[in-house]
């Protein structure tokens, strides 16, 4: 689990493709300091596993699911990277959930510059997204914890401090960028839970209502 506060800009040192198959070495020194094989990394937004290391570096690999999921496919040697190494349990939580799987990718239609901000306009590839997008819900754009300021039928708006643009490789994307998305878990859980059918033959299950979510405070 990772909370969306980037610690890390990678460089892109190899990409090696065989189909919808990747590997992945990334240029980094802090992510990698007391990294281990096997540990998990945020690259992107996307969670990735480390499959070799060392001092200045780490490889990591990307199977089919993840190649047509999310904008890996489109990097290049030498393109910047957000890089979050995995929660550790007593840390502090900057962010907010983030599973690093990604729903989909969202095309950037719209930066404007707002007083100190900058407003980044997305549409989502899949529309059907738009139902897990709130207006100050949480959202992760390619690896990054932010705010949703407005949305409309088919797009949803975003502004980020100049703190945050320039620790980031958010601030190398402009109109017609892809980035990837993950819409909030607790979001997706609650949806899923609300709208589960179980087959005719299954016993009875939950008892849980959007009533009863409302009368309990969550709703």
């Amino acid at each position: 689990m990772f909370t969306g506060l980037v610690e890390e800009l990678g460089k892109m040192k190899g990409i090696t493709k065989q189909g919808e198959a990747m590997r992945l070495v990334i240029g980094a020194t802090r992510v990698t300091d007391g990294v281990m094989l096997g540990d998990s990394i945020s690259v992107n937004g996307v969670c990735l596993t480390v499959t070799s290391f060392d001092s200045s570096s780490f490889t990591a690999d990307v199977m089919p699911e993840t190649y047509r999921k999310s904008n890996l496919q489109q990097l290049r040697a030498g393109e910047r990277v957000n890089l979050e190494r995995a929660m550790q349990a007593g840390g502090r939580f900057g962010g907010h959930i983030v599973q690093g799987h990604i729903d989909g990718t969202g095309k950037i239609v719209n930066r404007e510059t707002d007083a100190n901000a900058v407003v980044y306009k997305v549409q989502l590839d899949d529309a059907g997204m738009l139902r897990y997008v709130i207006p100050k819900g949480s959202i992760t754009i390619d690896g990054i914890s932010l705010t949703v300021v407005d949305t409309s039928a088919s797009t949803f708006s975003v502004s980020i401090i100049p703190h945050t643009l320039g620790e980031t490789a958010l601030q190398h994307k402009h109109a017609g960028d892809s980035v990837n998305i993950e819409c909030d878990v607790i979001g997706k859980y609650v949806d899923h839970l609300l709208h589960f059918k179980q087959p005719e033959s299954a016993p009875a299950g939950s008892k849980l209502t959007t009533s009863f979510l409302m009368e309990n405070g969550f709703l």
